[in-house]
């Protein structure tokens, strides 16, 4: 037989001799926990035999303050729910923590719902014994957490409430008070000299502070951030040492600081094994020079960049004592990577037809970081091969020269163009491990093309040869808060390339683009995007130029719902023709919908102008909607949208997907 206890589990205890479920054995209890005596269990001592009738009352139990219930009588009052020690069967639960307001930090009440076993099994089935232990299971995470923040007398109960519905876990939490620090000392901190405030004010604490666990680790990774940036390149931070006053309730902390020497940089040296890159390149890579005071944060610098070569597989980088007194030379080590890469690609567009891509590298053939690309293009209305020579980080971080060999056919509405030609470049990079403020190029072009196109006043077709030489250039300041997703910001950039042409006669021109866009965050997963493109072609007629050097409106890339060049003047034939000078502009919500997904509804515009400046009129507008799937590398886009105010031959609805936002 089974009774409520409650709360008056407690009475027990207090209870000198009572009987324990017959009238023939009898409990005797030592005395209570405080006393002088501990409690130990119950011991039954048989007495003479009895004959028991089932039917019968049972004894009272003078002094308890509970009489049995009658069996013989109907309940004429509801019987009250069980409690967690007599719940049959199981039931769902839920649960609540009382008493945490007042000094529950925000990062106290993540970790207790990360850690919570009543919370992971929250709306599951439960019996008795599973509420019990998963109550006390939360009880002590709870006293361990409150003991990391500083309370260290915190004192958890655990009770349940019948409901009517399912059970209620209640955690009753009495937190105490609030443990200080009452000295905090750094011994050997003067040995840092002329560095010994700065080194002090990085660990923070101080007397009168919370004993907090989080605030001790945090002070002490400062303390050894700043310590080894500062020119300490061998200090040693021993654990802190704290010591409780229980009484006084304060503690007191002692972390032994031993400096050494203050060093300045010496010379990278290569460890043995795999040798991908010589000391001198690695020193071209490196952003501290031999002479300058040690800064282990130069060091995983450092250790990312070799990485992002993609040469190397594992790198080890750790400061040695140098070969001249007072110095640390810069050790590296590290393992090969496969230095070759194939990649392919299979795609289709409306405005660009089948396309198949794909290419050979080898990163390393012309040491250090010489790369060969051998590159083909085959689809519907493109063919391409190419040789490609890249070297990175070429005589300086993030600079990259390239040089190629490139020979095409490309069939587009507006032309037809077989091209052969020689490129190369010297660039300042920017990447998703290092995004830069500033980034330029500066480059040569020398080209021969064949090209086809029409005449604009009768429409008969055409074919002229080109040869052209160009300096393009650009510049670009990205004061955006991601490469690939910005939600806050802006970017400008601008491209400057004077060419000369020679068809028929020579002449020269100069092509000038101008794109800027802003980013800003309206609302927790919303940002607002705009952005607008103008570009300029100033020094020859637009029939001169070819046609392939001239702008074009419409795409992707440029105003969605429309054909890939599609805007703009047209032939007799309803083709394309370009032009010299192009305006647009896009606007877009990038709303966060549900988990990884986005929706972006946009808004574009644009058109392209005979004229070498636009004149914003006939503008052709596209809008739509468009899907975002965020993955870590960045978000994954597809857009679908229609022509606003289309003419003969747009499309109704055009779809692109790419890699990253529109802009």
């Amino acid at each position: 037989m089974s009774f409520p206890v409650g709360r008056r589990g407690q009475l027990l205890a207090a209870v000198g001799v009572f009987v324990v479920g017959c009238p023939g054995a009898v409990a005797q209890v030592r005395p209570a926990a405080g006393q002088t005596d501990s409690v130990a269990a119950p011991v039954l001592i048989p007495t003479e035999p009895q004959t028991l009738d089932p039917q019968s009352p049972m004894a009272a139990l003078p002094g308890l303050g509970v009489d049995w219930p009658d069996l013989a009588k109907a309940p004429t009052e509801p019987v009250a729910a069980p409690s967690a020690a007599t719940l049959t069967g199981e039931v769902r639960y839920s649960y609540r923590v009382d008493g945490i307001d007042s000094v529950a930090s925000t990062l106290l009440r993540e970790r207790f719902d990360q850690l919570s076993t009543l919370r992971a099994n929250d709306g599951q089935p439960a019996n008795a014994a599973q509420l019990d232990r998963r109550a006390r299971e939360d009880a002590t995470l709870l006293t361990s957490l409150l003991k990391a923040d500083g309370y260290y007398d915190a004192r958890v109960a655990t009770r349940v409430e019948p409901n009517a519905v399912r059970p209620l876990v209640v955690l009753d939490v009495d937190p105490g008070v609030l443990y200080t620090f009452s000295g905090v000392t750094l011994t050997g901190l003067t040995a840092a000299g002329d560095k010994k405030a700065l080194l002090r004010d990085a660990f923070r604490l101080r007397a009168g502070d919370p004993v907090n666990s989080d605030s001790v680790v945090a002070g002490q990774t400062a303390l050894t951030t700043t310590i080894t940036d500062k020119g300490f390149p061998f200090a040693v931070i021993a654990d802190p040492a704290i010591v409780v006053d229980r009484a006084a309730r304060t503690a007191t902390l002692d972390l032994a600081v031993v400096p050494g020497a203050e060093r300045r940089f010496g010379h990278v040296v290569m460890m043995s094994g795999q040798q991908v890159f010589d000391a001198d390149h690695v020193q071209e890579i490196a952003r501290f020079t031999p002479g300058n005071l040690y800064d282990a944060s130069a060091l995983v610098d450092l250790r990312r960049a070799l990485i992002q070569t993609g040469l190397v597989s594992t790198v080890k980088v750790e400061p040695v004592e140098g070969k001249t007194p007072g110095t640390v030379d810069i050790a590296v080590g590290v393992e090969r990577a496969p230095p070759h890469t194939i990649a392919g690609e299979i795609g289709y567009g409306t405005g660009e037809g089948a396309r198949s891509e794909v290419s050979w590298t080898h990163r390393n053939l012309f040491p250090p970081e010489g790369g060969l690309t051998l590159r083909g293009v085959l689809g519907t209305q493109e063919q391409l091969a190419s040789v490609i020579f890249r070297r990175n980080n070429f005589k300086g971080r993030d600079r990259i020269l390239t040089g190629s060999i490139t020979a095409s056919n490309l069939k587009r509405n507006a032309y037809q163009a077989r091209t052969f030609g020689l490129a190369a470049s010297l660039e300042r990079q920017t990447n998703i491990f290092f995004q830069k403020k500033w980034t330029w190029s500066l480059g040569g072009e020398l080209l021969a093309s064949d090209e086809r196109d029409v005449i604009v006043s009768t429409g008969a077709p055409r074919r002229r040869t080109y040869f052209i030489g160009a300096l393009p250039s650009t510049l670009t300041y990205d004061g955006s808060d991601d490469l690939l997703n910005p939600s806050r910001g802006f970017r400008l950039s601008g491209r400057f390339s004077p060419e000369l042409s020679l068809q028929g006669n020579v002449f020269g021109y100069s092509r000038v683009q101008l794109d800027a866009s802003t980013y800003r965050s309206v609302a927790k997963g919303t940002v607002l995007a705009g952005r607008i493109r103008m570009g300029t072609i100033v020094g020859a007629p637009r029939d001169a130029i070819a046609p392939s050097r001239r702008f074009y409106a419409g795409g992707g890339a440029s105003v969605r719902g429309y054909g890939y060049q599609d805007i703009g003047p047209r032939d007799p034939n309803n083709d394309p023709i370009g032009g010299r000078s192009l305006s647009e502009f896009s606007i877009e919500a990038r709303v966060k919908a549900f988990g990884n997904f986005g929706i972006v509804p946009f808004f574009d515009g644009g058109n392209i102008y005979t004229s070498a400046l636009p004149s914003f009129t006939g503008m052709r507008y596209g809008a739509g909607i468009g899907v975002r799937y965020y993955t870590n590398f960045g978000p994954i886009r597809i857009d679908v949208g229609t022509p606003v105010n289309p003419v003969k031959g747009d499309p109704r609805v055009a779809v692109y997907v790419s890699l990253g936002q529109a802009f």
